[in-house]
Order: structure tokens, then sequence, then C-alpha cells
């Protein structure tokens, strides 16, 4: 298997990942503390970023740069972020899991989460057209980006909000399906059963329900949580692939993701609540989607204690210093009310934490740049990005830098072979890149690997 190719089951835009969400600061022999920064090269979700957060001391400052491969996945990046930083008198807890799962993994959602998402999308739009050179939320920065990258992120959301006409997803999921399946596809639910029974559930995954995964695998549906009617598209889970046809390329809008693995992956199949993972006569009594839910909704805990609104934090530092906090809205000009922004429309700030995007191209121009020489304490790399790592890599890690890939494990279509000599591909590319494997205990899901002393 080469290193960057896509197999047919996982599609070639990674809406999620192949992997649980991890702690990078935590994934070396020692635990990180101060001023960090790491790197996110395809991640494809905000799983990490979320997982490393809860981590993180009152003391610790974190700054994520992320690159991704398209901008599609950037849109759902900031989508996803977005949602999680949703402050209390918004959403509620409850009712953001659940939104943020069905945005996450389902091909179709309910009419209130379409609602949510047309307007987290029409805010992004906004911000990503309207800031310069500072970010509206310091916690979500996309100024580093081109002008044509936060053009295309425009049109992205824009699409979501007004979608242009188009089959169902319902429709492309299940022409997704019968090509990947091919003459197989009468008997779907046998195969359905088999990768389920016979791979996930062998390789760890038992607690992924059988009926919840050969859903998903039939109509792309991962978390129904509510009685309610999962019929309208996600729109955020389509794409655009450029086809060759007679010489032409010609795009087409479709879903070009994963149908084989599940988003379950993410956050459903481990959890540090060992209560969730019991069984009874070797049945698990929770599934993934419950596993999902529960870690999901800890870590939204987590950002509602460390953040905070911009609105309510001036409005009490103006009350603490006796001053009426109407007195500047008196004071001042009348502003246009598209660009004032309500409190409903504004994100937690994270204390110490920044979320940057860099432009997709942008790897291997880090090592070139100054402010990112010797920069990242950690840097990690997803299975379908590993083939862009080279020696450069040196000049961007810190003296002390992890370096975290992930590994092929949950990519059904690959045979053991494959993914064995996929591993071993990591490992000569992280070796040619100056880092040599850690001496911690070795994982089936990533390699890690430490910077060589010089």
């Amino acid at each position: 298997m080469c290193a960057g190719r896509t197999v047919e089951g996982a599609g070639c835009v990674t809406w999620w990942g192949f992997s649980p969400a991890l702690d990078l600061l935590n994934a070396g022999s020692l635990k990180q503390h101060g001023k960090l920064n790491i790197l996110l090269v395809g991640s494809g979700d905000p799983r990490h970023i979320l997982k490393t957060i809860t981590g993180l001391k009152d003391t610790d400052t974190l700054h994520v740069w992320v690159i991704e491969n398209c901008m599609e996945v950037v849109a759902r990046q900031l989508l996803l972020l977005s949602l999680a930083l949703s402050p209390q008198h918004s959403m509620g807890l409850h009712e953001k899991t659940e939104v943020f799962l069905e945005v996450f993994g389902n091909s179709e959602i309910r009419s209130q989460t379409e609602q949510t998402l047309k307007q987290t999308a029409s805010q992004l739009s906004l911000t990503v057209t309207d800031t310069l050179s500072t970010s509206a939320n310091p916690c979500l920065d996309t100024t580093m980006l081109r002008f044509k990258d936060r053009d295309e992120l425009d049109r992205i959301f824009k699409q979501w909000i007004h979608p242009p006409s188009s089959q169902p997803l319902s429709k492309l999921w299940d022409s997704r399906v019968r090509h990947h399946l091919g003459t197989r596809y009468d008997s779907r639910l046998g195969c359905f059963d088999w990768d389920l029974t016979m791979k996930l559930h062998q390789w760890g995954c038992a607690v992924i329900h059988k009926q919840q995964y050969v859903r998903w695998r039939e109509k792309g549906v991962a978390f129904e949580m509510r009685e309610g009617l999962y019929q309208t598209t996600n729109h955020s889970l389509l794409s655009t692939r450029v086809f060759n046809h007679r010489g032409d390329r010609v795009p087409i809008r479709g879903y070009w993701g994963d149908i084989v693995s599940s988003p379950y992956l993410s956050f459903g199949i481990e959890t540090e609540n060992k209560t969730l993972l019991q069984t009874n006569n070797g049945q698990h009594t929770k599934t993934a989607q419950d596993i999902s839910y529960h870690n999901v909704q800890e870590m939204f805990q987590v950002l509602a204690c460390r953040g905070h609104t911009p609105s309510i934090s001036h409005q009490n530092t103006q009350e603490g210093q006796g001053q009426d906090p109407l007195a500047n809205h008196r004071t001042s000009s009348p502003q246009p009310e598209a660009n004032q922004k309500s409190p409903e429309n504004e994100l937690l700030c994270l204390d110490g934490v920044n979320v940057t995007f860099l432009p997709v191209d942008s790897l291997s121009k880090l090592p070139d740049k100054q402010r990112f020489s010797h920069l990242f304490s950690a840097i990690y790399c997803s299975a379908s990005m590993a083939h862009h790592l080279g020696p450069s890599l040196r000049q961007v890690a810190a003296p002390d830098a992890v370096l975290v890939v992930e590994l092929a494990k949950y990519l059904l279509d690959l045979s053991k072979e494959q993914v064995k000599g996929f591993s071993e591909k990591v490992d000569d590319i992280a070796r040619e890149a100056g880092f040599e494997s850690s001496n911690g205990e070795r994982s089936d899901l990533y390699s890690t690997y430490t910077l060589q002393k010089e």
C-alpha cells in the first residue's frame, strides 16, 4: 500500500478520523506543561483538539496549528469547533452534545439541527470575510489563510445555508455503497455483519452495536438519540470531487467520505469511565453511541469551565469598575445592525487556548519561516497524510518534540499484510525525518516517536 493512497471504502475526504481521540500532550513518555504549540496534519475532525484541552492545567497555554488537505474539511472543523464553543445561554449541554454528534456523524439530520447548522454557517461566513488581521474569536483564527482560501470557505458556508439543488444524500450514499460492494450489493447485510464481527469486534471495538453499525452502513445515520425524523441532508458532509471523463475534468458534488469504518471510532470505542464498558452475558451493556455521547459531553463540560463569553466578561469588568455598561452604547454613534454581533452568536473564549488554521499546502513551507523554527512540542499526522512528512520536519520540531502518526488498523479494506506494511513505511518516514521510536508501550493505533538528539 502506498502511504498516501486512500482506499475506496475510506473515501478521499476525511470527515472523521480512523482512531480514538488522543491527548497529544500526554502521548510521549512525559506529560508536557507550560506554553505549548502542537501541529495537526490531516486530523479530519477536532477530536484531538478537544481531548488535549481536557488535559490542560489552568496555568498551561495551548496553541494548535491545523493543516488539512482540502477546504471542505477546514470548513467542517470550524463548524464543529463553533458548535463545541457555543455558550450555555444559547444551547444547553445536552442539546449541544446531540447536535454536535448529529452533524459529526449523520448523513441525514433533524430539521432543528439543520437550523443550528445554517445559523452557525452564517456566522462563520461573516467571520472569515470580515476579519482581516485580527480574528473575531481568539480560539478560532483564520487570519493566516489566504484570501482565496477564505473566499472558498465563504462559498462552502453559503452552500450550507442555501444548498444547490442536488440528489438527496441518501441516494448519494447508496450510490457509494453500490459502487464499493459491486456484485455483493444484494448481500450487503452479510457484508456489513462480516466487517463488524470479524474485523471491528475482533480488533477491540465490541462496543459498536450491530443494529447501529448496520443502520449507519445502510443509510449513513450513526447517532439517533431522539425520537425525531432524520430526513434532512447534512450538507456539511458533501464535497466536490473532480473526475476525468473523456479527457475533460468534471467536478461532481457528492458524498466522498468513509462508508466502512464509521464515525464511532473517534469518540465511541474508548472511555475513562469503565462502567460504560461493562458486559452482561458477554454483551456490552452500553453502545458506541452511548460512549460517544458521554465522552463528548464530558469534553464540553471542561470547555464550559475554562471558557467565558466576551460580552459577559466585558460587562462584568465594567460593573466591577463602577461603570454603566450601557454608557459607551449611548454615547457612541449607532453601528449598522449587520456589524453588531449579538450575544447569541458569541462563542466561548477558552483562556490560554488558540486554534489557528493554515493553508492546505503549508506543511512543506513551515521550515522556511522563522516563526515556526523548533516551535512544536507535539506533531500529529493522520494515516492519509503520512506521505507528506519529510526530513524538513526536524526544523519545526522542538528539542523534546513528540511525533504521533495514525496507523491503518481500522481501514477495513486493507489486509493484515497491508496494515503491517503501512506501519513499517511510517517507521521509515519517521526515521528519515529524524525521529526514533518512543520507549513507551507500542500501540497498533498510533506510532509515537521522539526527536533524535543531535
